[in-house]
């Protein structure tokens, strides 16, 4: 069921729409899907001062192997406009991290990238020679992954889009990612041996800590909101541990 506050957006954006649509879809197959509770004043923020007007929607959710399933949707002064995905597997479950994030300012998407981030130091040979499979050869804008960007798999997708088939692309190659991560959390188990769940738990810190590492982020909010708000959103919201 398509949440209320994203339902009634004012986004128009076809690409963004879609992925969200997609995004959702695939995390309805999840079992025991519910939603999580959190401060309404993050589920949807808004500001129509002039020059600053911007609109956030958070959606956020846990399922059965999964204690964190966050859809963010964001749009900065009419012009930049961001589709942010994050599903935090639970720590008792083999499942990697399922991350995506696609920029687009104004018409131009300069930065689209997806990936099955692993939670331990044996498991994306699970998974790797599925995401090996996927078709990657219609883009010509392939980017470089940052130095903080060591928490991603070998498969991790990154890319400006220039054209329309390139976003057409790009959605099938999110789509087969999901794809390999539903197949993965219905066939997985609980494991309940403490070492390697602190393992898991160890990676997940890693990744959240080496996120904070993107400048980008921050840079963004801190032109409409104090330091120490963009701070707790950025640990609370984005990438809490």
């Amino acid at each position: 069921m398509l949440s209320e506050s994203l339902t009634k957006t004012k986004l128009k954006d076809p690409l963004i729409l879609n992925l969200l649509q997609n995004i959702r879809e695939y995390r309805s197959r999840l079992e025991n899907l519910e939603n999580i509770k959190i401060d309404v004043n993050l589920t949807n923020i808004i500001s129509n001062k002039i020059g600053k007007e911007l609109h956030i929607q958070n959606e956020f959710h846990k399922a059965k192997g999964f204690r964190k399933l966050h859809i963010e949707v964001a749009e900065f002064s009419k012009n930049l406009q961001i589709l942010h995905c994050v599903f935090f597997p639970d720590p008792k479950f083999d499942i990697p991290i399922f991350g995506m994030d696609l920029v687009k300012i104004n018409d131009i998407v300069s930065a689209a990238i997806v990936d099955l981030s692993p939670v331990s130091q044996n498991q994306g040979t699970k998974y790797e020679k599925f995401l090996s499979k996927v078709d990657k050869s219609s883009f010509g804008s392939m980017r470089k992954i940052p130095d903080w960007g060591d928490i991603f798999s070998k498969n991790v997708f990154f890319a400006s889009l220039k054209s329309k088939s390139e976003k057409n692309a790009f959605c099938n190659v999110v789509d087969e990612y999901l794809s390999i991560l539903i197949k993965l959390s219905k066939e997985t188990k609980p494991d309940f041996k403490e070492e390697i769940i602190q393992e898991r738990i160890k990676y997940q810190k890693n990744y959240c800590v080496q996120q904070m590492k993107n400048e980008k982020t921050s840079m963004v909010l801190l032109k409409y909101f104090d330091e120490k708000w963009v701070d707790n959103y950025i640990k609370t919201v984005l990438f809490d541990f």
